[in-house]
């Protein structure tokens, strides 16, 4: 059976103005799904949900992170997708991927007591004191984008490959369906910013919330190339700049990024 609710407002700093009013989210809760990205894309696909409508589930048994890897999905963290309907007019999709990480940084934010050592890491993962909180999955289908988001709030894994934390281990008291109603929100205000102001407003709160430039990187490129180099920044579309020992630079649209 679904749950449905519309979240309340978030307490976390607007961001800058926008002439396109954001839509009120919808959040629809079930006890266990496989993915609530598979599930939103085929609703969408169906025409049985609406932009601002979101999907969070209590428990995934197939939930997958970037790469089609295997996300951990325990009772108590979050797991949660929404739909963007991309229209004609829109900036280039590839945008949605900053729109998700600055809404999802300044949701997490609000939760912690001390976010001192909040940082976002390329092109949508969450940092705490260097430790992985969170994932941001993007899939496409026809004319939607969902975004699937989980987040570590009561548990996190042990990972062979990366240091791992949690909101409860960070000492914060929000369970998942209140930082989904902070997250819901400011989602809806950053989309509404992304229509009408392009990626580039975007991407300066990104940056004001990420790694420094020249900060050392190692990607792991699609095709199992690696990449060593310094943070330069974001260019236009919001890809990494990856400056190298040689002086070469390269635009990196998609990979695995790790702090060195």
């Amino acid at each position: 059976m679904w749950r449905s609710r519309r979240c309340r407002p978030g307490r976390s700093p607007p961001p800058p103005a926008s002439s396109e009013a954001a839509a009120l989210p919808r959040i629809l809760t079930v006890p266990a799904t496989g993915s609530t990205n598979a599930d939103l894309l085929a609703l969408a696909g169906d025409g049985a949900v609406d932009e601002a409508t979101w999907l969070r589930a209590e428990q995934q048994t197939a939930g997958r992170g970037r790469q089609g890897r295997a996300w951990q999905s325990p009772p108590g963290n979050l797991y949660a997708s929404t739909i963007v309907r991309v229209h004609a007019g829109d900036p280039p999709a590839a945008g949605l991927a900053l729109v998700a990480a600055v809404a999802l940084e300044e949701a997490v934010r609000g939760a912690l007591p001390d976010a001192g050592g909040l940082r976002l890491k390329w092109p949508n993962d969450l940092l705490l004191d260097g430790a992985k909180l969170s994932g941001v999955l993007l899939e496409r289908g026809g004319p939607h984008v969902v975004v699937g988001i989980g987040v570590n709030v009561a548990h996190h894994p042990d990972l062979p490959d990366r240091t791992t934390t949690s909101l409860r281990a960070a000492g914060a008291t929000d369970d998942a369906a209140a930082l989904l109603d902070r997250l819901a929100e400011g989602f809806s205000r950053w989309l509404a910013t992304w229509r009408a102001a392009g990626i580039a407003a975007v991407a300066t709160r990104w940056s004001e919330r990420a790694h420094p430039a020249g900060t050392a990187l190692s990607v792991h490129l699609p095709d199992g190339a690696a990449l060593e180099g310094r943070f330069l920044g974001l260019d236009a579309s919001g890809a990494l700049l990856l400056g190298l020992a040689d002086g070469t630079r390269h635009v990196i649209h998609a990979g695995d990024v790790f702090l060195v």
